[in-house]
Formats: C-alpha cells, structure tokens, sequence
C-alpha cells in the first residue's frame, strides 16, 4: 500500500440515511427472517443490479438489528457516478466521527444536485444510524501533502479515491479513515465490507432546509416514532 494502514477500533461513528429510507420491508411482518434470507438470494439471481455488484444480497446477516440499511448501503449505487470510495459497481458504508461532519457531507451532495436545478428548495430528515469499526484501515489521517483522493473536485478526487480502494480490497483492508473533505477537523471513514459495519443502531433525527439560500438550516427534530405519529394525525 501506498498509504499507512493501522489498526482502528471505533466504538461510534455515524451515517446519516433519509428517513425515507427506514421503512421496514413490507415482506418483514410477513415472514421469518431466514425466509426473507432465501427471498433475498432469489432477487440476487434475477436482479441485474445484483448481479453486477461485489456482494451477496445477505452479505450482512439478516439477523443483525438494521441489517437491511448495512445491505442497502452496499446494494444500491449510483448506477452511472462515482462517489469518492466506491463506484458504479458497488456500494460501501460511509460513516463520520462527529454528527456536524456527517452532516456537512450529506449536505453537500444534496447542495451539488439543487445547484443542477438551479433551485435551493428542499427538506430532508436524517436519521443517525451509528456502528462501530474494528480492524485494519488505510490511515489518510496527517498524510502530506494530501492524497489526490481527497481533492475536492470529484472529477479528480473519486477516480484516485476508487483505485485505492479497490487496492485496498484486493489485500483484504476494511476501509480507508480520511480528513472531511467537507468538514475541515472532522474526521470520516468508508467500511469497504458489509461485514466491517458492526453493532448498528439508531440515533437522533435532523432537519436540512433548504430555503433559497445555498448554505442549509439544520435542527434536530423529534424521533422517527414521534414523526410518524404526528403524520398519522
């Protein structure tokens, strides 16, 4: 490797997944988990997005609380874009060690497709979704000068980002813990591995406004329970 590799052990770290995204599958109150096990292998065999990625469908076993969001994060890609570790043919699990980090990520991929539009109008909730990581990771961490992957421009960043991760799989490494690129000081991590994605559980929900204005709003809100409710009303 071209880069230090240590030996990580972080008991928190969080991703930041739509709240959209937490509904439980209609088929999980109907079923038994090993079935929806076997219903998984069966999509993996007649899905062409399955076929074509790196990863079982239950690569992440079902069993697991939030095994589903540790799949779906490693399922469903960009069909035709890169993002700055993974590509057009895999998923992976990007994770930060502070909430205002994971926020400022997220934001800026939402800001970058409003910018398309032309048009900053938007809310999104964002449910914390924090793990835990242990084992080896290529350390981007006070590297000098910085690594091209961690260039802001994605044009330049995500092809030297996807090489290296791609040469740290082939030699078994977890992930890659990097500077934001977003967020100067915090501190990201992208598990390459379904099976890197430990001791999941949900965390606190936060509103991103947009209104108007490039630069969001941000504020926590109630808990997915307590939204739900109240859209029930």
């Amino acid at each position: 490797m071209e880069y230090p590799v240590c030996v990580l052990a972080v008991p928190r770290a969080v991703r930041l997944v739509a709240t959209a995204r937490l509904r439980d599958p209609v088929l999980a109150a109907l079923v038994p988990a090993p079935l929806l096990d076997d219903l998984a292998e069966i999509e993996g065999a007649t899905s062409a997005r399955q076929r074509r990625q790196r990863f079982s469908a239950g690569a992440y076993p079902s069993g697991r609380p939030h095994a589903a969001f540790v799949n779906a994060a490693f399922a469903y890609f960009r069909p035709r874009e890169m993002n700055r570790f993974n590509g057009p043919d895999r998923g992976a699990w990007y994770a930060a060690f502070e909430v205002d980090t994971a926020i400022a990520e997220v934001s800026h991929h939402i800001r970058r497709e409003l910018e398309r539009v032309g048009e900053y109008q938007a809310v999104v909730d964002y449910a914390e979704m924090w793990a835990s990581f242990a084992g080896d990771y290529v350390d981007l961490r006070g590297v000098e000068p910085a690594p091209r992957c961690l260039h802001p421009d994605p044009a330049i960043g995500y092809p030297a980002g996807n090489a290296l991760a791609a040469e740290a799989m082939a030699v078994g490494v977890n992930g890659v813990v990097f500077p934001s690129v977003r967020n100067s000081g915090g501190t990201c991590l992208v598990a390459l591995w379904p099976h890197a994605v430990q001791s999941v559980a949900q965390g606190g929900v936060w509103r991103v406004v947009w209104d108007g204005e490039p630069e969001p709003s941000v504020r926590e809100v109630p808990s997915i329970a307590e939204l739900q409710g109240s859209n029930a009303n």
